[in-house]
């Protein structure tokens, strides 16, 4: 059988950045070049970064993306890559841009092609467009109609768009009917716990459907909230895995693969009417060479490391992806802000991480000497300022009590924040985590300022336990483990009265967490709550506090998402709105 050298580049690109995104597909298209590459395939939409919202009905926009791949393949060639066939994904438009009802206007189309001889030799949109979750391609995209397949070496590449394996039917059948002996799959596939394991078997599955090899190549990185994990796989026409790259890592995956030589041309018509589009780079095989060694299967990450790394790499591409430098935090003493400013300082380096103690006259000197003793393990830098003359102020001018009083702390320590961030130029963190922002307890203007939220997306319970491995990985490193072991163990409080904890206000964690996976990320009722075996009137309390919660978290800044269904692009609810579960 033909034998082909594939290489999968798994990189980063940023949204825009038409001119580094070219720069990266060039620099790792040498790379694959001298290890002998018969075949490259980049990520979705890497030329345009992934995923573009908007831009994508920014006609200047599409129409500089489309230059850009032009000039690049001509770039490919002139720098002595032009033999090497290139796929590259790409912000196109559909050839017939006749205004439609219901179609995103100028018919923008999430499209790769094939690159070689300095020339665009095939070009293809995505066919099946995802419409749930962060994802609203039927906003922005028409979708294809054609099954893309090159000839390469004598061996016929089917081609395939991220989707297009997810949604049953289309591109993966088709693949099988027109004789492919190889599918390849471009994929920006963003990251949710547990979709590596869920992503393997969808692979394995299709390379079954599909009747050949299947190469899965994954973007890596992060955007706004979204990260990638990378993962890409190749399986063989059984399912077998042959290699599989690291999560959170640029590089790129070469192997040797023996594949089905080609047969007749395929055309016409083949499954869910996809027109195939059947294009020849070269016909003859390689001559038989000695193949590289199989590439390995990069070690599996556990749970709770896959985690904390998806947390880790989306702060640092939002941080240096919008042009900061440091950031700032604030320093309670408590879990949240150290599991926080242990993953800042992972991200970008503790020179960067700058946090700051404010006590109030409520703060207990525990918690005083736990954020001293954070600085110390990490190495960030520390300044303490303390908030009792500027609210001795305020209560000197306004009779404050109560919540408002307790929410007036919060409030100057988040001006506090701001105005270091405007002095000096820092990024704000917000420390927040899911169950706090879930149930409203946060105060706006407050714990809630600044410009990211690593831990948003992630539930109290979680962050004990995420801060728990934290340490163990730093002991097992035999590294000094960044987090106080004081600030993982006492009961959490905000201390904006004397001997306040979290559960005066909110079920143990552990319970309200479960209640809330329930409720937030399933959307199952308060009946199927109930029924679960949840007390009553605690699932009726609980319910009505995430109900009431939707306007602040509507003002509550970006974070990663690592779920299913994170608070913003993933649950959309109106903030106006008389339906209560809890009623």
């Amino acid at each position: 059988m033909p034998q082909l050298r594939l290489a999968l580049p798994q990189i980063d690109s940023t949204v825009g950045d038409l001119a580094g995104n070219a720069d990266a597909v060039v620099r790792w298209t040498r790379h694959a070049a001298e290890r002998g590459a018969h075949l490259v395939a980049f990520p979705e939409m890497v030329l345009t970064g992934y995923p573009v919202e908007d831009l994508a009905l920014r006609g200047s926009f599409v129409e500089a993306s489309r230059q850009a791949l032009t000039a690049l393949a001509a770039r490919l060639a002139a720098e002595g890559f032009g033999e090497i066939p290139v796929v590259v994904g790409y912000l196109d438009r559909s050839p017939v841009a006749v205004p439609r009802l219901g179609q995103p206007a100028g018919a923008p189309r999430n499209a790769a092609a094939v690159l070689h001889g300095g020339r665009v030799e095939l070009s293809f949109a995505k066919h099946h467009l995802p419409n749930y979750g962060v994802f609203d391609e039927f906003r922005y995209f028409v979708p294809g109609d054609t099954l893309p397949v090159v000839r390469v070496r004598g061996v016929d590449v089917a081609l395939a768009i991220c989707e297009d394996l997810w949604q049953d039917g289309g591109r993966v059948p088709a693949a099988r009917s027109a004789g492919a002996g190889l599918l390849v799959s471009v994929n920006a596939s963003p990251y949710e716990q547990n979709k590596d394991d869920t992503r393997l078997e969808l692979v394995r599955a299709r390379a079954r459907e599909a009747g050949c090899a299947l190469a899965y190549v994954a973007m890596t990185g992060g955007q706004d909230e979204l990260v990638f994990d990378g993962d890409s796989i190749v399986v063989d026409a059984q399912g077998e895995i042959l290699a599989r790259a690291p999560q959170f890592t640029e590089v790129c995956l070469v192997l040797d693969l023996e594949l089905p030589a080609a047969g007749a041309a395929p055309s016409g018509v083949v499954d869910d009417g996809l027109r195939v589009d059947h294009v020849v780079i070269s016909d003859d095989p390689v001559a038989p060479y000695e193949p590289e060694p199989r590439g390995a299967c990069a070690e599996r990450l556990d749970d709770d490391e896959e985690v904390y790394a998806a947390l880790v790499a989306g702060l640092r591409a939002y941080v240096t992806k919008n042009g900061f430098r440091s950031v700032l935090i604030g320093l309670s003493g408590g879990i949240d802000s150290a599991l926080v400013a242990a993953i800042a300082c992972d991200a970008l380096g503790a020179a960067d991480v700058h946090g700051v103690s404010m006590p109030s006259k409520y703060s207990s000197d525990h918690s005083k000497k736990d954020a001293a003793e954070l600085a110390r393990r990490t190495g960030l830098h520390l300044r303490t300022v303390s908030i009792e003359p500027m609210f001795d102020a305020y209560l000197g001018s306004l009779a404050l009590t109560g919540l408002a009083e307790e929410n007036l702390q919060s409030r100057l320590r988040g001006t506090l924040l701001m105005a270091l961030s405007n002095q000096e130029g820092h990024l704000v963190l917000a420390p927040g985590n899911k169950s706090e922002l879930a149930v409203g307890y946060s105060t706006l203007y407050g714990d809630s300022v600044g410009a990211y939220g690593p831990i948003k997306d992630v539930y109290k319970s979680a962050v004990f336990r995420l801060a728990r491995w934290r340490n163990r990985a730093a002991a097992e490193r035999g590294q000094t483990p960044p987090i106080p072991e004081n600030s993982i163990s006492k009961p959490p409080s905000a201390e904006l009265r004397p001997g306040q904890v979290d559960t005066d206000s909110l079920p143990d964690y552990p319970v309200l967490d479960a209640i809330l996976a329930l409720y937030v990320d399933r959307d199952q009722g308060a009946d199927a709550i109930v029924a679960a075996g949840y007390d009553a009137e605690l699932v009726r309390r609980t319910l009505w506090m995430v109900d009431m919660a939707e306007y602040k978290r509507r003002q509550y800044p970006p974070g990663t998402k690592i779920s299913p269904k994170g608070f913003g692009k993933d649950r959309r609810l109106p903030i106006t709105n008389r339906w209560r579960e809890s009623r």
